[in-house]
């Protein structure tokens, strides 16, 4: 047996490694659980320990470090360094989504071939489904003879770590159907693989700088329960637990299976089989599918809005950013002041999303695809004649710019010279194509541009809107973007920018908002106080905790008739703002973050103040910011706080 820390080939016999001594075990394929040298079943979660297993136990487990890219290994080891310092060595716990993946059959399919031909067709697989984990920058906490254990959430923190893992589960059975259909037809071997995925809670307690294995805990059977979901998923499916499907609804299609049972759960779990992708893409839209809230207070925000769509629209071109942390409203903000001004003028709309610094000039082309309305049902010869009758109709004069369309959306011809074409000055020729259909566009009604949050956005989506915006003073252009405080930009010098600062609602818009969700059922008088209380006037925090409650049945009734069944003993965090939570925080220095710890076991007040480096009396209110935590009135050697939007008690 080779030993998975040195390498070393052991007896098969032995129960410890001669070289360096690290214990030797016998690991369960699925989910990774310790098993018998004799036995024929994972204790664990059930799955056969045939003669794959038998097979791939000879071979060298890889470490993460020898398959996960720099890039993540870097931000991994950062992570690490950070939990040291804040001596956080009994582990943090996470919301986090884990993903099983592994080939079906794969017993009947090595059996009576050589080891060197088993790894022949093991490895290419491993390689892509490791490659979609990457993708989506989760880390691949084991690689199980034929398939692989993934974290989404952990070490590296993302709001949206439910999404990653089915996209990234998309990716890797689209990949593998491509690579099957080549080794069908080279060899006759049909290969398909199942992917489980469940969302819940761990512990992760240290991450090894040597060879970066994270030693974690299941809380509540969060692994086991992704391992039964891969049990049941069939061969090319991909099959989610109720809580993951919660998460992403809307952004992904699904079927109902009903319920499993789950070893160790007193009640079986519903499951979910995934279809592929939905039709929403962003927190807004899956909001508008269940019935948007209504819109309150703003009405100093939405005259500047105002303002700048009059200087826009004669041809005095602006940009306006609104800045704000994640729930605060800027969604929303653009979404009724588009419905308030769409009559006056063209609307184009685009958006950037968490994991989209992968992806080149995604905004750019959704921007555009909107624009020529291109459809998903549409050929590329369909999109050429669209495409081209659009800008032709427009004006003939921007003929020279299509080849550059065509390029960048996918549909130019295989020999085309702007493939083999200089990078940088075919970047610089499609940006001035763009910028001038735009420009053109303007001269037949005033063009609102809305590019929604900019803190994700990829370098090249980012240096055409340096490029538009330069010229964009004399034009019928209102440029509308947002983004979160940590975003910087260039614009903040020139006369057309102006920014607006999006603080979460006063006391009365809060109350008016949930009494609007709630109701006026009496029963909720006492609940009102605490739920204002603990979201702090944060709408996107106000809606998960009204819908949490009613998923919980702490709430009956229908959204804006509820009735109170039970005083909750405490409010649960819902696990779509833990995500937000737990990524902000984890961006903050480490000092930053030992402090937030600690404040959250003080409390939300405490006796003292800061001042010159130290805390001092007399007592005052914490507010607890996405930047570390700060009193909500006070001073810094005599410079104001500002107030924070982030809920103390949630942090």
């Amino acid at each position: 047996m080779r030993c998975a820390r040195c390498s070393f080939d052991n007896p098969d016999d032995a129960r410890f490694c001669a070289q360096c001594g690290q214990r030797l075990a016998r690991s369960c394929p699925a989910c990774g659980h310790e098993v018998g040298a004799v036995d024929r079943f994972c204790s664990h979660c059930g799955t056969a320990l045939g003669e794959a297993q038998a097979a791939t136990d000879t071979e060298t487990p890889l470490a993460p470090i020898g398959y996960t890219p720099s890039h993540l290994s870097e931000r991994i080891l950062a992570e690490q360094a950070a939990l040291v310092a804040r001596g956080a060595g009994s582990g943090e716990r996470k919301t986090i989504s884990v993903l099983f993946a592994d080939m079906a059959g794969s017993t009947a399919l090595i059996h009576g071939l050589d080891p060197e031909e088993v790894r022949q067709l093991i490895d290419p697989v491993l390689a892509l489904m490791m490659e979609a984990v990457h993708h989506y920058e989760g880390y691949v906490a084991k690689s199980l003879g034929d398939g692989i254990l993934a974290l989404f959430g952990a070490p590296i923190a993302h709001e949206d770590h439910a999404q990653r893992a089915l996209y990234a589960a998309l990716r890797m059975q689209d990949a593998m159907r491509r690579y099957a259909d080549r080794l069908r037809l080279a060899q006759g071997i049909p290969l398909q693989i199942r992917i489980g995925i469940h969302t819940g809670e761990v512990v992760v307690r240290s991450i090894r700088t040597e060879d970066l294995r994270t030693d974690y805990d299941p809380v509540g059977q969060t692994i086991h329960i992704a391992s039964r979901m891969e049990g049941i998923a069939t061969p090319g499916t991909i099959v989610v637990s109720e809580a993951t499907h919660r998460l992403t609804e809307g952004y992904i299609d699904y079927r109902a299976l009903g319920v499993t049972p789950v070893k160790g759960l007193p009640e079986p779990m519903a499951a979910f089989e995934v279809l592929g992708l939905g039709p929403l893409r962003t927190r807004l839209q899956v909001a508008a599918s269940r019935g948007l809230a209504p819109f309150v207070g703003r009405h100093d925000e939405m005259a500047q809005l105002q303002q700048a769509f009059g200087r826009a629209s004669r041809g005095e071109g602006q940009i306006v950013g609104v800045v704000g942390e994640p729930g605060v409203g800027k969604s929303r903000l653009f979404y009724e002041f588009k419905l308030a001004t769409e009559k006056s003028c063209l609307v184009l709309e685009t958006f950037s999303v968490s994991h989209g610094k992968a992806f080149p000039y995604r905004p750019l082309i959704e921007l555009l695809r909107n624009y020529l309305h291109l459809g998903p049902q549409d050929d590329e010869r369909r999109r050429r004649e669209i495409i081209t009758g659009k800008i032709l109709t427009l004006d003939r004069s921007l003929e020279a710019g299509l080849p550059y369309l065509f390029y960048l959306l996918g549909l130019d011809e295989p020999d085309s010279e702007l493939a083999r074409m200089d990078p940088t000055l075919r970047r610089q020729r499609t940006f001035e194509a763009i910028k001038r259909i735009l420009e053109r566009e303007s001269l037949e009604q005033p063009l609102e541009l809305i590019f929604e949050d900019l803190q994700w956005l990829d370098r090249e989506t980012e240096a055409f809107l340096d490029y538009f915006s330069a010229g964009l003073a004399s034009s019928a252009i209102l440029l509308l973007v947002n983004y979160r405080p940590e975003y910087r930009h260039q614009w903040g010098q020139t006369s057309y920018y102006s920014q607006l600062h999006l603080d979460p609602l006063g006391q009365a818009e809060a109350a008016e908002l949930l009494d609007a969700l709630l109701g006026d059922d009496p029963s909720l008088t006492a609940l009102r106080p605490r739920l204002l209380t603990q979201t702090e006037g944060n709408p996107f925090f106000i809606e998960e905790v009204v819908q949490t409650l009613a998923e919980e049945q702490v709430l009956e009734g229908e959204a804006g008739h509820y009735r109170l069944r039970q005083m909750p003993v405490g409010l649960q965090i819902p696990t779509s703002v833990q995500g937000v939570l737990s990524a902000r925080i984890d961006r903050l220095p480490a000092d930053g973050k030992q402090l937030l710890q600690t404040l959250a076991v003080i409390g939300k007040e405490f006796p003292g103040v800061w001042y010159s480096g130290s805390w001092t009396s007399p007592k005052r209110r914490c507010g607890v910011g996405w930047h570390g935590c700060r009193p909500a009135s006070s001073s810094m050697n005599g410079r104001p706080f500002r107030r924070s939007s982030t809920p103390s008690s949630m942090a």
